[in-house]
Protein backbone atom coordinates (compact mmCIF):
# COMPACT_ATOMS: atom_id res chain seq x y z
CA UNK A 1 0.00 0.00 0.00
CA UNK A 2 2.95 2.33 -0.21
CA UNK A 3 1.69 3.75 -3.50
CA UNK A 4 -1.43 4.97 -1.81
CA UNK A 5 -3.03 8.13 -1.85
CA UNK A 6 -1.78 11.60 -2.30
CA UNK A 7 -4.79 12.68 -0.21
CA UNK A 8 -3.41 11.09 2.97
CA UNK A 9 -1.18 13.15 5.19
CA UNK A 10 1.13 10.20 5.69
CA UNK A 11 1.25 6.89 3.87
CA UNK A 12 -0.71 4.11 5.55
CA UNK A 13 1.46 1.90 7.68
CA UNK A 14 1.08 -0.67 10.36
CA UNK A 15 -0.69 0.66 13.39
CA UNK A 16 1.84 2.84 15.29
CA UNK A 17 2.26 3.32 19.00
CA UNK A 18 -0.48 5.61 20.22
CA UNK A 19 -0.35 8.66 22.37
CA UNK A 20 -4.13 9.12 22.32
CA UNK A 21 -6.92 6.57 22.01
CA UNK A 22 -8.28 8.45 18.97
CA UNK A 23 -5.04 7.58 17.18
CA UNK A 24 -6.66 4.16 16.63
CA UNK A 25 -9.37 5.86 14.59
CA UNK A 26 -6.80 7.73 12.49
CA UNK A 27 -4.72 4.58 11.92
CA UNK A 28 -7.81 2.68 10.83
CA UNK A 29 -8.88 5.56 8.59
CA UNK A 30 -5.47 5.66 6.90
CA UNK A 31 -5.25 1.90 6.41
CA UNK A 32 -8.81 1.79 5.08
CA UNK A 33 -8.24 4.73 2.75
CA UNK A 34 -5.12 3.07 1.37
CA UNK A 35 -7.00 -0.20 0.84
CA UNK A 36 -9.92 1.56 -0.87
CA UNK A 37 -7.48 3.42 -3.10
CA UNK A 38 -5.59 0.22 -3.99
CA UNK A 39 -8.88 -1.58 -4.75
CA UNK A 40 -10.05 1.38 -6.85
CA UNK A 41 -13.33 1.28 -4.97
CA UNK A 42 -13.73 5.06 -5.04
CA UNK A 43 -12.53 8.05 -6.99
CA UNK A 44 -9.82 10.19 -5.38
CA UNK A 45 -12.38 13.00 -4.95
CA UNK A 46 -14.87 10.69 -3.19
CA UNK A 47 -12.15 9.30 -0.97
CA UNK A 48 -10.80 12.75 -0.08
CA UNK A 49 -14.30 13.95 0.80
CA UNK A 50 -14.98 10.86 2.92
CA UNK A 51 -11.64 11.20 4.75
CA UNK A 52 -12.36 14.85 5.57
CA UNK A 53 -15.87 14.01 6.83
CA UNK A 54 -14.61 11.12 8.97
CA UNK A 55 -11.86 13.27 10.47
CA UNK A 56 -14.41 15.94 11.36
CA UNK A 57 -16.43 13.34 13.27
CA UNK A 58 -13.31 12.02 15.00
CA UNK A 59 -12.30 15.57 15.97
CA UNK A 60 -15.68 15.82 17.72
CA UNK A 61 -14.94 12.42 19.35
CA UNK A 62 -17.75 10.72 17.45
CA UNK A 63 -16.84 7.25 16.20
CA UNK A 64 -17.44 6.57 12.51
CA UNK A 65 -16.13 4.14 9.94
CA UNK A 66 -14.69 5.34 6.64
CA UNK A 67 -16.62 2.69 4.68
CA UNK A 68 -19.98 4.02 5.89
CA UNK A 69 -18.95 7.62 5.26
CA UNK A 70 -17.65 6.71 1.80
CA UNK A 71 -20.83 4.82 0.89
CA UNK A 72 -22.83 7.95 1.77
CA UNK A 73 -20.42 10.23 -0.15
CA UNK A 74 -20.91 7.97 -3.17
CA UNK A 75 -24.60 8.86 -3.06
CA UNK A 76 -26.06 5.71 -1.55
CA UNK A 77 -29.31 6.33 0.30
CA UNK A 78 -30.42 4.36 3.34
CA UNK A 79 -32.13 1.70 1.19
CA UNK A 80 -28.84 0.92 -0.63
CA UNK A 81 -26.37 1.64 2.17
CA UNK A 82 -26.03 -1.94 3.38
CA UNK A 83 -25.25 -3.30 -0.08
CA UNK A 84 -22.78 -0.48 -0.79
CA UNK A 85 -20.90 -1.00 2.48
CA UNK A 86 -20.82 -4.78 1.95
CA UNK A 87 -19.45 -4.21 -1.56
CA UNK A 88 -16.70 -1.90 -0.22
CA UNK A 89 -15.90 -4.40 2.56
CA UNK A 90 -15.67 -7.21 -0.01
CA UNK A 91 -13.20 -5.23 -2.12
CA UNK A 92 -10.99 -4.48 0.89
CA UNK A 93 -11.23 -8.03 2.22
CA UNK A 94 -10.26 -9.52 -1.16
CA UNK A 95 -6.83 -7.90 -0.86
CA UNK A 96 -6.48 -8.64 2.85
CA UNK A 97 -5.13 -11.73 4.54
CA UNK A 98 -6.47 -13.44 6.52
CA UNK A 99 -9.92 -12.99 5.02
CA UNK A 100 -12.74 -12.02 7.35
CA UNK A 101 -15.85 -13.96 6.31
CA UNK A 102 -19.28 -12.37 6.39
CA UNK A 103 -21.12 -13.94 9.35
CA UNK A 104 -24.91 -13.46 9.27
CA UNK A 105 -25.64 -14.70 12.80
CA UNK A 106 -23.12 -12.56 14.73
CA UNK A 107 -25.84 -10.22 15.99
CA UNK A 108 -27.52 -13.06 17.83
CA UNK A 109 -24.53 -13.83 20.05
CA UNK A 110 -24.51 -12.62 23.65
CA UNK A 111 -22.44 -9.50 24.31
CA UNK A 112 -19.32 -10.35 26.36
CA UNK A 113 -19.96 -7.89 29.18
CA UNK A 114 -17.49 -9.51 31.57
CA UNK A 115 -14.72 -9.33 28.96
CA UNK A 116 -15.44 -5.65 28.38
CA UNK A 117 -15.38 -5.04 32.14
CA UNK A 118 -12.07 -6.88 32.54
CA UNK A 119 -10.49 -5.08 29.59
CA UNK A 120 -11.88 -1.56 29.75
CA UNK A 121 -9.22 -0.17 27.40
CA UNK A 122 -10.15 -2.79 24.78
CA UNK A 123 -13.81 -1.77 25.14
CA UNK A 124 -12.82 1.87 24.49
CA UNK A 125 -10.79 0.91 21.42
CA UNK A 126 -13.62 -1.31 20.14
CA UNK A 127 -16.01 1.64 20.52
CA UNK A 128 -13.75 4.01 18.61
CA UNK A 129 -13.26 1.43 15.83
CA UNK A 130 -16.96 0.48 15.90
CA UNK A 131 -15.90 -3.14 16.12
CA UNK A 132 -17.84 -5.15 18.69
CA UNK A 133 -16.55 -8.30 20.31
CA UNK A 134 -19.16 -10.84 19.31
CA UNK A 135 -18.02 -13.65 21.60
CA UNK A 136 -15.45 -14.30 24.31
CA UNK A 137 -14.83 -17.73 25.75
CA UNK A 138 -12.87 -16.54 28.78
CA UNK A 139 -9.64 -15.22 27.28
CA UNK A 140 -8.91 -18.26 25.11
CA UNK A 141 -11.17 -17.64 22.10
CA UNK A 142 -12.49 -14.23 21.16
CA UNK A 143 -14.37 -13.06 18.10
CA UNK A 144 -14.54 -9.53 16.69
CA UNK A 145 -16.73 -8.29 13.85
CA UNK A 146 -17.18 -5.15 11.81
CA UNK A 147 -18.24 -3.94 8.39
CA UNK A 148 -14.58 -3.00 7.97
CA UNK A 149 -12.17 -5.97 8.02
CA UNK A 150 -9.23 -3.65 8.76
CA UNK A 151 -10.92 -2.29 11.90
CA UNK A 152 -11.50 -5.88 13.03
CA UNK A 153 -7.83 -6.71 12.42
CA UNK A 154 -6.63 -3.70 14.44
CA UNK A 155 -8.86 -4.63 17.38
CA UNK A 156 -7.79 -8.29 17.17
CA UNK A 157 -4.14 -7.25 17.48
CA UNK A 158 -4.92 -5.10 20.51
CA UNK A 159 -6.83 -7.95 22.16
CA UNK A 160 -3.94 -10.37 21.59
CA UNK A 161 -1.50 -7.90 23.12
CA UNK A 162 -3.71 -7.07 26.12
CA UNK A 163 -4.45 -10.70 26.98
CA UNK A 164 -0.80 -11.68 26.57
CA UNK A 165 0.37 -8.82 28.82
CA UNK A 166 -2.10 -9.74 31.54
CA UNK A 167 -2.12 -13.54 31.43
CA UNK A 168 0.86 -14.59 29.32
CA UNK A 169 -1.33 -16.49 26.88
CA UNK A 170 -2.04 -15.84 23.23
CA UNK A 171 -5.77 -16.08 22.58
CA UNK A 172 -7.30 -17.36 19.37
CA UNK A 173 -8.99 -14.28 17.90
CA UNK A 174 -11.48 -14.71 15.07
CA UNK A 175 -12.15 -11.90 12.58
CA UNK A 176 -15.54 -11.61 10.91
CA UNK A 177 -17.48 -9.12 8.85
CA UNK A 178 -21.11 -8.34 9.48
CA UNK A 179 -23.77 -6.63 7.42
CA UNK A 180 -24.64 -2.99 7.99
CA UNK A 181 -27.89 -3.61 9.88
CA UNK A 182 -26.25 -6.05 12.30
CA UNK A 183 -23.30 -3.70 12.72
CA UNK A 184 -25.57 -0.73 13.51
CA UNK A 185 -27.52 -2.85 16.01
CA UNK A 186 -24.39 -4.20 17.74
CA UNK A 187 -22.63 -0.83 17.94
CA UNK A 188 -25.72 0.65 19.63
CA UNK A 189 -25.97 -2.34 21.98
CA UNK A 190 -22.27 -2.64 22.88
CA UNK A 191 -21.25 1.02 22.84
CA UNK A 192 -24.50 2.89 23.60
CA UNK A 193 -24.32 4.88 20.37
Amino acid sequence: MSTAAPFLETPPTAVPQRQNIWDFAESCLQLTAGAVHEARAATPAELSQAIAAARQEHAREIPCDLLEVLARVQGNGEEHLSDAITHLGNKIDAANSPHAPLIPFAGKLIAPSSFYESFDQIHKIARILLTPIVFAEDTDAIGVASVNPLAAAILADQIRDAVYKRFGIRPFVTLARIDYETWAFLTRKHFEL
